[in-house]
Order: structure tokens, then sequence, then C-alpha cells
């Protein structure tokens, strides 16, 4: 449920959710151990969020007889942030496995300091389309916010973001930038440290996960 404070943020309250942060927080946990626990959680957040899907009646044809059943009544697309958020995109498609998927990359400009898209590619028919923007770590929220912002632009109406662990300082740049867009996470965190990273924190999940540390 989300917070007085944070009415936007659905933190998941589930018992393997926090086990699995635990092993994520683990300085000893090795990468092959780390993209487990990602897409367990992954998987885990699919489920909560998924639960108030739309659906259409359809019919089907079982072995026996003709009988009534459901399709999704809206397109899913998932956009995992590059690099770290595609740990992510293999959970979500156990759970919803007609999803598309498209893809956003930001980089820091080091001039003016904030994100810069380097790639984006995503279906084109985002308007009749349920998004859910993938990334791991919501720290200042400014890469985030940079990614809705560039939905929102090429035609996202109804738009969800789904992150592992979030920090207050980032869930407050999301709620001020785009208040219409549930979060969904695993944890709240305490706060970020002088070089933006989040306290505790897990470090940095694209090196973990793909284990270029």
């Amino acid at each position: 449920m989300g917070s007085r404070k944070f009415p936007n943020f659905i933190q998941l309250e589930h018992p393997l959710c926090k086990k699995d942060i635990t092993v994520l927080r683990d300085v000893n946990t090795q990468s092959e151990a780390f993209r487990s626990a990602v897409r367990r959680i992954s998987s885990l957040l699919a489920v909560a969020i998924s639960q108030n899907f739309k659906v259409k009646k359809t019919k089907v044809q079982t072995p026996l007889e003709l009988t009534a059943g459901y399709t999704l009544a809206q397109q899913i697309v998932l956009v995992p942030v590059l690099r770290a958020g595609l740990g992510m995109v293999g959970g979500f498609l156990d759970i919803i496995p007609d999803a598309k998927v498209g893809h956003i990359g930001l980089q820091r400009d080091e001039e003016t300091l904030k994100p810069k898209q380097y790639y984006y590619k995503t279906p084109k028919n985002l308007k009749a389309s349920k998004v859910i923007l993938l990334d791991p770590m919501l720290a200042t929220g400014g890469s985030s916010s940079q990614a809705i912002t560039d939905l929102k632009k090429r035609g996202s109406k109804d738009c969800m973001f789904a992150c592992i662990v979030a920090a207050p300082e980032g869930l407050q740049k999301m709620r001020k930038d785009h208040p219409d867009v549930k979060i969904f996470g695993a944890m709240l965190d305490r706060q970020l440290n002088d070089r933006g990273y989040i306290l505790p924190g897990l470090g940095d999940a694209g090196d973990r996960t793909f284990g270029t540390l």
C-alpha cells in the first residue's frame, strides 16, 4: 500500500521479497545468484502490478466443449532502462509472456549533468498500451523521471514504474514530476549518500547483474 508521504509508492510486503532483498544486499552474492534473485523479485512485482489489469471475454474450445475465457484488454509493454533494467525483463515475461519489450538508454550529459537519451525503441502504439518502466534502483529519480517523460512524449497515457529498491529522494522527484505514475517496489531504503548511491542499498545493480565490477 502507498504511504502518506509517498502515496504513489506501493511496496511489496512479501516474505520471499524480503528474503531475496537480503540476497541482493549481501556483498558476497555472486552475479548468477544476484540475477536469479532479481528475476524472482521481478516476478512478484509483475504479479502485484497485474492484479488490476483489465480483461475481456472470449471463447475457448476445451477438449470437451466450447466455454468462456478471457484475454488481456490492453497490450502490455515492458520498457527496461538500459542496462540494469534488463535483469528484470525475464521475471516479468514469466508472468506476462505476451508482453512486448521496448528499451530506453540514458546517460548523464557531462555539461548539464542531466540524463540524456542515447537509445529509444518501443512499439509504436503506446497510447493504447499499458507501459511498465523497469529499473532496479530508484535513486535520485533523474533518469527514471526522464524515461517517463520520453514515454509520455511518444504517446504513453497509462504508465507505471517497477523498481526493486527505492530511495526517498527518488520517490519525491517522481511524485513532483509524475504524480500520475504509480511506483511498485520491493523495498524503501533510508537515503542517498553524497555520491547518489542508495543506503543501505545493494551497490551498482547493473555491474552486479552482469559481472562487470
